[in-house]
């Protein structure tokens, strides 16, 4: 048993692909990054070449996946027990941000890591039941356009600074990316007012990715709306499994998702270190 790196993205794909399809939700977010990454290069996320690392059973089958895209921290998967202080050796020296892992796992590695740790978010996964349509508030839902490209960037660097996340400020491939995929709902109400992302399909599941309304519209059910729109959106496309990811600091939101028909899947840790 043992853990194995490599900075090849298709090699990675090859090796772990059956792995990561086999549980789809609950490895929602290194499904899309791997793909990204495939699709838009190794910088798609930051100019920091990406880690990938499987680690296998005594019978040679990957049964735990790493994955980091520079400056973010390290998301694994759900891992074997033996996987976790093998993880802390094998990752022993790298100069980690920090880590995202299911919470069992986190106190494990924790333990075991030499930085100092500051828990930065506790986040908790969420797949779609049934979907249960909130009240509609005055307005009308659209995908987003060219014309949008300013709007959506200002509101990615809006939603990214408001939940304390690094970033370059500089969203315009991803926003193109993702409007030209079709993914981004917008809600008018005389201007638009609200937005919701979702992923591309992958293995039958898509992510609700970001949903933000700015400071002066909220609390009016725009968000709520763009959300349904944007989940329905995504079983129109013939996802099985729709899923999204909540900030647990996060009240409102945790409610309003449960409203429409999210229910929780499991809970992770995300923490940075500190030299």
């Amino acid at each position: 048993m043992a853990w194995e790196l490599t900075e090849d993205v298709e090699a990675f794909a090859a090796t772990a692909g059956d792995f990561l399809r086999s549980r789809p939700v609950q490895h929602t977010v290194l499904l899309t990054l791997v793909g990204t990454l495939r699709r838009r290069g190794l910088h798609a996320y930051g100019p920091g070449l990406p880690i990938f690392g499987v680690w296998r059973s005594s019978s040679g089958l990957v049964d735990g996946v790493l994955l980091q895209t520079p400056p973010h921290p390290m998301m694994f998967s759900g891992l074997p027990a033996a996987a976790v202080p093998a993880a802390v050796e094998a990752l022993r020296g790298r100069a980690l941000s920090g880590v995202n892992m299911t919470v069992g796992d986190a106190e494990v590695f924790l333990a075991g890591w030499p930085a100092p740790a500051t828990v930065k978010m506790r986040t908790r996964l969420h797949e779609l039941g049934t979907l249960t349509p909130s009240p509609v508030p005055p307005g009308t839902a659209r995908p987003a356009v060219a014309a949008d490209r300013d709007l959506l960037r200002s509101w990615h660097r809006a939603f990214y600074d408001e939940i304390g996340e690094e970033h370059s400020g500089d969203f315009g491939p991803i926003i193109d990316d993702r409007i030209e995929s079709g993914g981004v709902t917008v809600w008018e109400d005389g201007s638009a007012v609200s937005m919701a992302i979702r992923s591309r399909i992958e293995t039958g599941m898509v992510r609700i990715q970001l949903v933000y309304t700015p400071p002066a519209s909220r609390g009016r059910g725009y968000a709520g709306a763009a959300t349904t729109v944007a989940t329905r959106s995504a079983l129109d496309l013939g996802a099985t499994q729709v899923v999204l990811v909540t900030d647990l600091a996060n009240p409102t939101s945790n409610a309003l998702y449960q409203r429409l028909g999210y229910r929780a899947v499991e809970d992770r840790t995300v923490v940075e270190f500190t030299s």
